[in-house]
């Protein structure tokens, strides 16, 4: 515990300084950074995360508390996102946290201001980094790799099979092109899953560095949902969205949408087009054929947001497993997801590409019942920029 600690409770009860020492060892078990201050704006508790993340900055902010604070992650606050002191009146005032984002070093960081309501009324702010874990990265790298070697290996021994079916002699003409027909499809499979790997591995390094916020600026525009979503449901026809492995037949007709008209977001119609192919495909994937998949959206219940929700019945996803949704390479180990091919991978990209359009993306699910994806954008207003969009 902290000086700063000692002296905000030394007239406390004994009570009171148990339920202290109480947060602070929950504080210094928490991966994250963490920072808490009071309505005086004065540090009062921290954990070893945020002295290791702060190094020798943490001596100004213990001294002068917010002031010093704010002005140490204003250097690398991210354009757009508003200033330090905006964002903590927002938590302090709303009913839920609110994300910021930095840029330090390259690499893009997440972090929430929230409200502390203590028993005697006082209301703290805590600030939490959300350290990036890159093990992602090393290991989609592995996975690349090792797409790269069986798409090699597989195209070149399928190739050769096909050459040798088509200058054997006497060959039927019906079996010869069955079999040519087989080995084209199984290096298709792999060309498919070579293609989806890059896409993803790009995705993540745009992520990793930042990137992905000049990406989504320059590209951001008003997108009228009635005409996106006609566009982008006649565009599954063309571009592959499932597995060539899985079964898709007729998943089209399983589609139902409801869009009102004039309804419009201030995005990026690339970034949102990938995020949303994304969630619908693991919705087809992972519910019965046949079963209706649901498209609604409608303005949030403040009229400076837009909401989308896909909806399917499928198989859920137990409430032991929720944590492994938006985590990288992690699948819920359900029988009916583990025997559909993927990554783990796609979600976890949609989350930061959905919030780096200063957006929100979350799902409620219940095993045997279905799952419902909800992104939460900004609503396009005429005086909106790239630069000027407000965080839902």
């Amino acid at each position: 515990m902290c000086c700063s600690i000692r002296t905000c409770v030394r007239n406390r009860s004994d009570e009171d300084m148990n339920r202290d020492l109480d947060i602070q060892v929950t504080l210094e078990g928490m991966r994250q950074p963490t920072l808490i201050f009071d309505s005086a704006n004065r540090l009062v508790m921290m954990n070893q995360s945020a002295r290791t993340f702060l190094g020798t900055d943490m001596r100004m902010i213990r001294a002068e508390g917010w002031r010093a604070a704010s002005s140490y992650f204003e250097r690398y606050l991210v354009q757009g996102d508003g200033e330090l002191d905006a964002i903590r009146a927002r938590a302090l005032t709303g009913e839920r946290a609110e994300r910021f984002h930095l840029v330090r070093s390259g690499e893009l960081i997440s972090g929430w201001a929230a409200a502390l309501h203590g028993r005697t009324g006082e209301v703290y702010t805590m600030i939490t980094i959300e350290i990036p874990d890159w093990t992602a990265l090393n290991d989609i790298m592995g996975h690349y790799l090792k797409e790269v070697d069986d798409a090699i290996t597989a195209t070149n021994g399928h190739a050769d099979l096909i050459l040798k079916s088509a200058a054997k002699p006497g060959q039927n003409p019906e079996q010869l092109a069955r079999r040519i027909s087989g080995f084209a499809r199984i290096i298709g499979v792999h060309m498919f899953r070579l293609g989806s790997l890059t896409n993803m591995t790009a995705r993540l390094q745009n992520i990793r560095t930042g990137r992905i916020r000049e990406l989504i600026s320059a590209d951001q525009r008003a997108i009228v949902l009635s005409d996106f979503f006609e566009d982008f449901l006649e565009a599954l026809d063309e571009t592959p969205l499932i597995d060539p492995e899985t079964e898709t037949d007729g998943f089209r007709a399983r589609i139902k949408r409801i869009i009102p008209p004039h309804l419009s977001v201030a995005a990026s119609q690339h970034y949102l087009t990938l995020t949303l192919r994304d969630i619908l495909r693991n919705a087809i994937m992972y519910s019965m054929r046949g079963t209706p998949i649901k498209i609604v959206a409608f303005a949030g219940q403040r009229d400076s947001t837009v909401q989308i929700d896909i909806t399917d019945e499928g198989y859920g996803v137990r409430t032991s497993e929720l944590e492994r949704v938006f985590a990288p390479f992690e699948r819920a180990r359900q029988p009916q997801i583990i025997s559909e091919f993927g990554y783990g991978l796609s979600l976890y990209l949609c989350r930061y590409e959905i919030e780096a359009m200063n957006g929100q993306l979350w799902f409620e699910s219940h095993e045997g019942s279905g799952t419902t994806f909800s992104l939460r954008l900004p609503a396009w207003r005429e005086e909106s920029t790239p630069d000027q969009s407000s965080s839902p």
